[in-house]
């Protein structure tokens, strides 16, 4: 059975989503994508100076996962750098928030991203265990207290 998906949690979006070599942008240049978790452990780390320990904790990972992403974010900025790439911010496997969800049906509890939360209001999202839509957000998310965050923005349940 596969290791179940960890969401890496971000706190800043970025304004920016291009950087490039020259005064204006050639789509003829080499490009790095860049993930926003990647951005996000350049900023914990690098800008922020926080530790790595406390940057993994931020973001809701294990520090040898956090490891990883700050070394390929690194590599990504160098080989910009030195080779003449642009730099392209997208994509990645983040969340602005991580909620546990339950299954009222089968009692099945499993973290959710901020994101899909509107979904399972909606009833668009079904429980990956029995495939009820009888789903509720569960008051001890994983982080933030989701009734003070994702609940108050009207995403709770």
């Amino acid at each position: 059975m596969a290791r179940p998906f960890k969401w890496r949690k971000i706190e800043n979006m970025p304004s920016v989503l291009y950087f490039a070599p020259t005064d204006k942008y050639d789509e003829a240049l080499p490009e790095n994508i860049l993930k926003l978790e990647e951005l996000e452990a350049i900023r914990l780390k690098d800008l922020e100076g926080l530790e790595q320990e406390e940057c993994a904790i931020k973001m809701e990972v294990s520090r040898p996962t956090f490891q990883r992403i700050l070394s390929l974010a690194r590599e990504k900025i160098a080989d910009s750098l030195i080779n003449g790439k642009t730099i392209h911010i997208e994509g990645g496997n983040f969340t602005r928030n991580i909620c546990n969800v339950k299954c009222l049906n089968c009692d099945n509890v499993w973290t959710e991203s901020y994101e899909n939360i509107q979904s399972i209001k909606n009833g668009e999202y079904s429980c990956p265990e029995c495939g009820s839509k009888n789903i509720v957000c569960v008051e001890n998310c994983k982080g933030m207290n989701c009734r003070k965050n994702c609940c108050r923005r009207g995403m709770g349940l």
